[in-house]
C-alpha cells in the first residue's frame, strides 16, 4: 500500500509575521509541526526561532525516513541534529528554558499495512477507515479544552480578553512560567534542541485498510472543531475531503474574525498559524 498526498495547506496567523508551522511529505510518510511562539529575545538568524525549528524538523524527519530509518530512529536523530545546529547558530546560550525553540508535531509513516504515529504536544491526526467511524490520534482536543480554560482564568484575573494584541505583555510572566516546565516532566514534552525529550514521543500503531483517509493538523487548524465547534472529528475529515482545505481555511479565519478579542472563544491570539495535510492510503 502507498500513502499518497491529496491536499496540503499552511497559513500564517498574521500575514506580516513568519509562519511558525511547517509540514513535510514523502512517499510513505508525512509530518506536521507547530512551532511555539517565542517568549523572549530571538537567538537565531532569520525571522523566528520557532519557524526555523519547525522547518528544520520537517526536513530532517523526511530525510531520515527516506533513507530507510524507522520512525523512532528518525525522531531521535532529528532531535540530536536540532541540538547540534541550535548550538552552532545561536547568538548565546539560553538563560532560561523558555528561550529554547520548541514545537508540537504529528508524524505518520506507513510500512506495508501498518501506520505508525509519533507525536509531541497538540498536533493531531484524524484517521478514517472504510466501515469505521473516524478517530483522532493524540491528545490535542483535551489540551485545547484545558488551554481555553487557562486563558479564560488569566483573562478574568486581569479583567481583559487575552486575544487583544495590546495586552500580550501582561501575560508574558505566566506564559514563560509554563514554558519553563516543558520537558521537565511537569509540563509535558515537546520537540526541540533538548535531547532529553528524544525518547518521550507518544506513539500509536494502527493496522490500515486501503482507501483510508488521514488528516494531519496543527492545533490552529484543528480549532475548527476544538475551539469553534464548526465540526466534530468525523465532520472535519469529511469536509476536508469534500470541500477541500482552502475552503476550510476560509471558514476558520471567518470564525476568528467574528471573535477578534477572544470573548466568545478564549485564546491567546486572534488567529493562529494553521496547517493541514490530507492523505490517502491506496
Amino acid at each position: 500500500m502507498k500513502l499518497e498526498l491529496v491536499d496540503s495547506l499552511s497559513l500564517p496567523g498574521d500575514p506580516a509575521k513568519a509562519n511558525e508551522d511547517a509540514f513535510g511529505y514523502r512517499e510513505g510518510a508525512a509530518v506536521v509541526l507547530d512551532g511555539a511562539t517565542g517568549l523572549g529575545e530571538k537567538l537565531l538568524p532569520g525571522p523566528s526561532d520557532a519557524a526555523w525549528l519547525a522547518r528544520f524538523g520537517a526536513n530532517r524527519l523526511m530525510s531520515y525516513l527516506g533513507e530507510g530509518a524507522s520512525p523512532n530512529d528518525a525522531m531521535t536523530a532529528t532531535f540530536f541534529d536540532a541540538h547540534t545546529s541550535f548550538a552552532q547558530l545561536r547568538r548565546r546560550a539560553p538563560a532560561e528554558r523558555y528561550e529554547y525553540p520548541f514545537a508540537s508535531l504529528m508524524l505518520t509513516a506507513l510500512s506495508e499495512s501498518v501506520l505508525d504515529f509519533l507525536w509531541y504536544g497538540d498536533c493531531a491526526a484524524i484517521l478514517g477507515q472504510p466501515g469505521a467511524s473516524a478517530e483522532i490520534v493524540g491528545e490535542a482536543m483535551e489540551k485545547r479544552v484545558r488551554e481555553s480554560a487557562r486563558v479564560k482564568q488569566l483573562a478574568n484575573d486581569r479583567g481583559e480578553h487575552a486575544a487583544a494584541v495590546s495586552i500580550r505583555a501582561q501575560y508574558l510572566p505566566a506564559l514563560r512560567l509554563m514554558r519553563n516546565r516543558v520537558n521537565t516532566g511537569k509540563g509535558g514534552y515537546l520537540f526541540g534542541p533538548d535531547v532529553t525529550a528524544a525518547d518521550h514521543a507518544q506513539t500509536k500503531r494502527v493496522c490500515i485498510k486501503p482507501q483510508a483517509r488521514l488528516l494531519l493538523l496543527s492545533d490552529g487548524f484543528l480549532a475548527l472543531a476544538s475551539d469553534y465547534g464548526l465540526y466534530d472529528i468525523e465532520g472535519l475529515l469529511d469536509a476536508a475531503i469534500k470541500k477541500g482545505l482552502p475552503e476550510l481555511a476560509r471558514e476558520l479565519r471567518a470564525a476568528e474574525e467574528g471573535d477578534p478579542d477572544g470573548r466568545k472563544f478564549p485564546r491567546f491570539k486572534k488567529s493562529d498559524d494553521a496547517t493541514a495535510v490530507l492523505l490517502r492510503v491506496d
